[in-house]
């Protein structure tokens, strides 16, 4: 952050803040890159998700790097993009290899240093046609999903009095899971939303954060009260379809025990042949 000033220095406006305090600014900067980072390492529960979400947002982010002029951070974007390509050939559903913390993690950092790089940038481009009235809003719609993952777990957790840093399987992608999706199903899916998200962005670039942020909180807190219902309609749907638990283990123990009356053997005419 000190070297290469990498900060968030400017609300651009959002409720009526613009400057921040230099203070201010590492604080929250430090906060968004550790936040961000783990976030992603978070979103890291499945066969290619990571790696499909990652290369969406620096796709994304090194288009706009290199028609805005900044050649550098382009081409570290699509430098990833090679890389996490070269990957997901071997983690797509069944994965032979796995990224892991180390992967997750660097890939995170790079993605939350690359948005706030946006954020700054995007505030002194000369281009109209590309700058972004909202690169807060922009922002977090390039990194959507860990995001809201991320805080949707911890309030969870936190309102059921548990650490929001405790293990489960209450993160998006498992409950698209237990909907019967497959892992490179569920990969395709979550990449879809965030597309959607990120056109949503471009097509009302004009539009300022005041406006976008509000917007971008309701369609996500909206879109996951449908996926909590939906799991939950999906879920009893495929119990009551399913046979019950002692029923197959009374079956499978009648069938153990089966045996053919001898008198039977006697009194029938039988092919013993």
């Amino acid at each position: 952050m000190v070297l290469g000033d990498v900060r968030i220095t400017d609300f651009y406006g959002l409720l009526g803040v613009y400057e921040l305090p230099l203070w201010f600014s590492y604080s929250l900067t430090i906060f968004a890159i550790i936040g961000l980072t783990n976030a992603f390492n978070l979103i890291d529960g499945l066969d290619g998700l990571a790696g499909t979400l990652s290369i969406i947002t620096f796709l994304g982010l090194g288009g706009w790097f290199l028609y805005s002029g900044h050649t550098t951070y382009g081409f570290i974007a699509f430098t990833f993009v090679g890389a996490v390509l070269s990957f997901l050939v071997y983690n797509w559903h069944p994965a032979k290899i796995f990224m892991g913390d180390t992967g997750s993690l660097t890939l995170g950092f790079a993605l939350s240093v690359l948005c706030i790089k946006f954020i700054e940038s995007n505030v002194v481009i000369p281009i109209d046609d590309f700058k972004f009235h909202a690169p807060l809003a922009t922002a977090a719609a390039l990194l959507i999903v860990p995001f809201y993952d991320t805080i949707r777990v911890f309030v969870k957790r936190a309102r059921k009095g548990i650490s929001p840093m405790t293990a489960d399987k209450s993160h998006v992608h498992h409950f698209l899971m237990r909907m019967g999706f497959r892992h490179d199903q569920v990969a395709l899916i979550l990449g879809g939303v965030k597309i959607g998200f990120i056109l949503l962005m471009i097509a009302f670039n004009e539009l300022p954060d005041i406006v976008m942020l509000p917007v971008l909180v309701v369609l996500v807190v909206g879109g996951g009260v449908v996926l909590d219902r939906l799991t939950l309609r999906r879920v009893k749907q495929i119990v009551r379809c399913s046979p019950r638990v002692l029923s197959q283990r009374s079956y499978h123990g009648m069938r153990a025990k089966i045996k053919i009356d001898q008198e039977v053997l006697r009194q029938e005419d039988v092919n013993l042949n």
